[in-house]
C-alpha cells in the first residue's frame, strides 16, 4: 500500500480543514428524510468494503427503518419478520457520491434542449422539470448523493425542497448556491451561477448569503476557468487576505468549503488557508509539500479528469482551450501519480451534467492508474469525505443510511459493469427502493 494510503482512505483530519459537520442540520439532510419503514435483508451478495475491495462473500445485509442495522454471514440467517431480497452471488456496496457535478446545466453547451428555429420558446418551468429527468436518472445508475458545485439561479434550491414534499426521488443534493468569485470573466459567460465580490468584507457577506440561501458548503474561485476563454487560470483570481476570509467565515459557521483551482497560485492560496476540498488542482505535482499538506490536514482531491477529456479530445471548444485542456490531462496525470503517492484522499468527481457522468469518471480514474478497489472508494467513501459526511453515508457499516447500490457483476474487478444500467439490479436510497432490475417481493 502507497504512503499515507490509510489516510486517503479513512480521511484523518488535522489542522485547518474543517473534517465532518453536524448532518442532521445540513439543509440536504432535512430535505432527505423518506425512508423505507420495516427490515429488509439483502442475502448472499458480496459485500465491498471501505478501500472498495470485496471485504466478504456470501452475507446478509440486513436494513431496518432507512438505516444499516447489521451485517453477517448468511449462514446466520435473517431474523423473522424480515423481507427476504436474495442478491445471491452480486456485488453490494455503497451507493455512488459525486462529489463535483452541475446538474443544472443539463448539456454540454450549459443550457437546456437547443430549440429548432421557429419552436416555441421554453416556458420559465421547464428547466425545473428537465432537471428533476437528470436527478431521477441519477438514482438509476446508482448515484444516492451529490455535491452540485454550481447552478444556474436558484433551480436546484427549487428542486430539492420538491424532493422534500415527495414530488420525486432524487439523490440527497448538498448545494453550493451561487459560486463566489471576485469580478471575472466567468460570471458573464455563465449567468446566474456567479456572486461576484471583492476585498474581504465582501467575500464575507457571500458566503453569509450563500448559506442565508440554504446553502450546505459554499465555493470560492480560486482561478479562472479552463472553459472561458477570457480567463487565465495561472494567477490567482483572489487575494491571501480575501481567501482567508471565505474560509474562517465558512468554518467559523461550521460551513464547509471547496476551491477551484487550475493554476499552482490559486490551488497554494487555498491550501495554505485551510480549504477543504481541492477542485480539478492538476499543477500541484509541482509542489510536493503542498501534497504533503493536504494529506496530513484531510484536505481531499476531486480530479475531475473526464471533463479534461472532453475539452482537451472534443471539437466544441476553442482551438486554445483545446490546447490547454490537451496540457491540463499531462499535468492532472501527474498530480494523480504524486497525490496517490502522497496520501492524498482522492474523491469522484464527474465535473458533468449528466447520470451517466459518475460511472464514466470511474473509468477515467481507472485509466489513469487507480486500481478499482481504490477508484470505488473515490466513488463512495471519498465523496463523502469530500462532504465532510461520512458520519452518514460512504460505506456499508450498521448505524450509517442504507444508501446501497447492488451490481451484478465484480466491479472490483471491473469498474465498467458500474456503468451498464443492465448490471444495476437494485439501488437503496434510506433503505427505500429507488431502482434496479432485481425483483423484489411486494
Amino acid at each position: 500500500m502507497a504512503r499515507g494510503a490509510y489516510h486517503r482512505l479513512v480521511g484523518v483530519r488535522r489542522g485547518r480543514s474543517m473534517g465532518a459537520v453536524d448532518v442532521d442540520r445540513l439543509p440536504a439532510f432535512l430535505a432527505d428524510q423518506a425512508f423505507e419503514p420495516g427490515l429488509t435483508a439483502l442475502v448472499g451478495g458480496h459485500v465491498v468494503g471501505d478501500g472498495g475491495r470485496r471485504a466478504a462473500e456470501r452475507q446478509t445485509v440486513l436494513v431496518r427503518d432507512g438505516r444499516v442495522e447489521a451485517i453477517s454471514a448468511t449462514t446466520d440467517g435473517a431474523p423473522d419478520g424480515a423481507v427476504i431480497v436474495d442478491v445471491a452471488g452480486m456485488t453490494v456496496m455503497a451507493g455512488l457520491v459525486d462529489a463535483h457535478i452541475h446538474v443544472s446545466m443539463l448539456d454540454d453547451a450549459g443550457r437546456g434542449p437547443r430549440l429548432a428555429k421557429g419552436a416555441e420558446p421554453l416556458h420559465p418551468g421547464v428547466l425545473g422539470h428537465l432537471v428533476g429527468r437528470t436527478l431521477r436518472d441519477l438514482l438509476r445508475h446508482g448515484v444516492t448523493t451529490i455535491r452540485d458545485v454550481g447552478a444556474h439561479g436558484d433551480i436546484l434550491l427549487e428542486a430539492r425542497q420538491a424532493v422534500r414534499y415527495g414530488a420525486f426521488d432524487a439523490p440527497r443534493m448538498l448545494l453550493s448556491g451561487r459560486i463566489v468569485s471576485a469580478t471575472a470573466p466567468g460570471a458573464r459567460f455563465f449567468p446566474g451561477m456567479y456572486r461576484e465580490a471583492d476585498g474581504p468584507d465582501d467575500i464575507r457577506r457571500a458566503v453569509r448569503e450563500q448559506i442565508r440561501s440554504g446553502a450546505d458548503f459554499v465555493k470560492i474561485m480560486s482561478t479562472g476557468a479552463r472553459s472561458v476563454e477570457l480567463e487565465n487560470p495561472l494567477p490567482s483570481q483572489v487575494t491571501p487576505a480575501e481567501m482567508a476570509a471565505f474560509t474562517d467565515e465558512a468554518h467559523r459557521q461550521t460551513y464547509r468549503t471547496a476551491a477551484h483551482c487550475e493554476g499552482l497560485a490559486g490551488s497554494e492560496l487555498a491550501i495554505e488557508a485551510g480549504i477543504d476540498t481541492v477542485e480539478h488542482g492538476f499543477h500541484l505535482h509541482e509542489r510536493p509539500d503542498l501534497l504533503d499538506r493536504m494529506a496530513e490536514h484531510g484536505t481531499v482531491l476531486v480530479p475531475t479528469l473526464d471533463f479534461l477529456h472532453h475539452v482537451a479530445e472534443s471539437d466544441a471548444w476553442t482551438p486554445e482551450l483545446e490546447a490547454q485542456g490537451v496540457s491540463n490531462l499531462h499535468h492532472a496525470q501527474r498530480t494523480l501519480d504524486a497525490a496517490r503517492a502522497a496520501g492524498v484522499t482522492i474523491a469522484l468527481g464527474s465535473d458533468g451534467v449528466t447520470a451517466e457522468g459518475a460511472s464514466r469518471e470511474l473509468r477515467r480514474l481507472v485509466e489513469h492508474g487507480l486500481p478499482p478497489p481504490e477508484a470505488l472508494a473515490a466513488a463512495t467513501l471519498g465523496g463523502a469525505l469530500a462532504l465532510g459526511i461520512e458520519s452518514a453515508v460512504g460505506r456499508l457499516e450498521p448505524g450509517l443510511r442504507a444508501d446501497i447500490l447492488v451490481i451484478d457483476g465484480d466491479p472490483t474487478e471491473d469498474v465498467e459493469v458500474v456503468g451498464r444500467l443492465e448490471r444495476v439490479a437494485l439501488v437503496l436510497h434510506n433503505g427505500r427502493r429507488v431502482a434496479g432490475n432485481l425483483t423484489c417481493p411486494a
